[in-house]
């Protein structure tokens, strides 16, 4: 069965303030619209996934999807109603089976719901993912409780909500010029469509106000755990009149000599990101035999792993940097080295931390035959999938 998931991200999000919509506010540094992708583009099956964006923010879903496998994006119409019937009709090349249709606003969807979802599908031509309703309910009038409504057999719905492609799609043709709908179940139940009910999760909520955004950001620094990783690099020094050293050119007699810009600094600096996230080293990542990468200013190495970080749900808390080498002296240049390290990083200056020692003219560094670096990243980063902190 070929899947494709419809993520809708054309609304204002305007009751989460802040003047960004929401599906692009960033949650723990994150775009929301990211997050709510993610477990779909790493789910076995799920074939592709499209986004339904409202006209005018092409460039905010290009800053918050870069580098994701994504089908081109839909533009959207004034009611969601019109913007997945959009989604739907621009999958029809496709060849799909069933579509999951599911909101940018919730961007903690589990795995197993997903598959509770499509699991369904075999038996129905819709889905519905649903939480019982433990709170009593009221309906209300003139500023007072009229009636007590029984809760029994009353569900909450969710998404991703999961349909067999073209009978969703002849629903919403048929529904086009009828008042909206509240969700696609609901068409799916006007088009006499058997809508099955499978388990959703607490997890799965939509960030709809401000004070949901703030509880997902604490939700998500409680779940984040403390990664270290340490970095280590030498260039020998060769011919030349400056050096780079973390991302500044600095006065000196003699140059770096390396593949690349030769920054030791950055280097360091990088190895240590990636070796907090336990993904390799520089080396692996930008081989010095790629020709590609001959000359090549470090900030690309370093912003890549600072990318890596952001990708993974993490931040950034500290960097410790120490320089070490006889000359040139790095204490005047060590303001500059620090900002220019917090601008790649995007962090503020205060997380950040250079030192310079000497070897006391003791070996290569002493002998002025070379420079090197030597850093500790500190990182912020959700545990690995499945396991618990």
């Amino acid at each position: 069965m070929k899947t494709i998931a419809l993520i809708v991200a054309a609304g204002r999000g305007e009751r989460a303030g802040g003047g960004l919509p929401k599906q692009y506010r960033p949650l723990a540094g994150v775009p929301v619209l990211r997050r709510s992708l993610q477990p779909f583009l790493a789910h076995p099956r799920i074939d592709a996934v499209r986004v339904v964006i409202a006209d005018g923010h092409q460039d905010a879903y290009a800053a918050a999807t870069a580098g994701l496998a994504l089908l081109a994006p839909v533009t959207g119409g004034a009611e969601r109603q019109d913007s997945v019937r959009r989604g739907l009709e621009s999958l029809a090349g496709e060849a799909a089976d069933a579509v999951l249709i599911h909101d940018a606003a919730r961007p903690f969807v589990p795995a197993a719901m997903i598959d509770r979802v499509l699991d369904a599908l075999a038996d129905a031509p819709a889905a519905l993912p649903v939480l019982p309703v433990v709170d009593t309910l009221k309906r209300g009038a003139d500023g007072a409780v009229a009636e007590t409504v029984p809760r029994d057999g009353l569900w909450r719905a969710q998404t991703p909500q999961g349909f067999r492609y073209a009978e969703i799609l002849a629903a919403h043709r048929a529904a086009a010029a009828s008042p909206p709908a509240t969700d696609d179940a609901a068409l799916a139940e006007r088009a006499g469509l058997r809508v099955a009910l499978v388990e959703g999760s607490e997890e799965a909520g939509k960030l709809t106000t401000a004070e949901d955004l703030a509880r997902a950001e604490a939700r998500l620094a409680a779940a984040l755990e403390t990664r270290v990783g340490t970095g280590f690099d030498v260039h020998r020094i060769g011919p030349g009149d400056a050096m780079m050293l973390g991302g500044v050119t600095v006065p000196a007699d003699g140059g770096l000599v390396g593949h690349s810009d030769a920054d030791v600094a950055l280097h360091a600096l990088t190895d240590a990101i990636l070796g907090a996230l336990a993904d390799g080293d520089i080396g692996a990542h930008f081989p010095p035999s790629d020709p590609q990468w001959r000359g090549s200013a470090s900030d690309r190495f370093l912003a890549d792993a600072v990318r890596r970080v952001r990708e993974r749900g993490g931040r950034i808390r500290h960097l410790d940097l120490t320089i070490v080498c006889e000359r040139p002296k790095i204490g005047p240049h060590r303001e500059a080295i620090r900002g220019r390290i917090a601008a790649i990083c995007g962090v503020p200056v205060g997380r950040v931390s250079v030192k310079a020692t000497t070897t006391e003219r003791l070996g290569f560094t002493g002998r002025q035959e070379g420079v090197a670096a030597q850093a500790a990243a500190t990182l912020a980063l959700p545990a690995p999938e499945g396991e618990t902190l």
